[in-house]
């Protein structure tokens, strides 16, 4: 774990070694979740880059006639 500073404009920087695993760009944007006492930084990411994520998934599964 590592730690930051909040700046007097209660800005902070994210260390170098979690912008790159998470493969963050300079203007991503980042969706903030406050949950008991914790804050979590969550990356937007552009839909092409989901495509595939859920390669192998089962969608064998009974539907409504009126869905695809």
């Amino acid at each position: 774990m590592q730690a930051v500073t909040v700046s007097p404009k209660f800005q902070v920087v994210i260390p170098k070694s979690v912008r790159t695993r998470m493969k963050l760009r300079p203007g991503q944007k980042l969706q903030i979740v406050e949950q008991q006492g914790r804050i979590e930084l969550i990356p937007e990411r552009n839909i092409k880059e989901l495509r595939g994520f859920v390669k192998g998934i089962n969608t064998a599964c009974d539907r409504e006639d009126d869905r695809v």
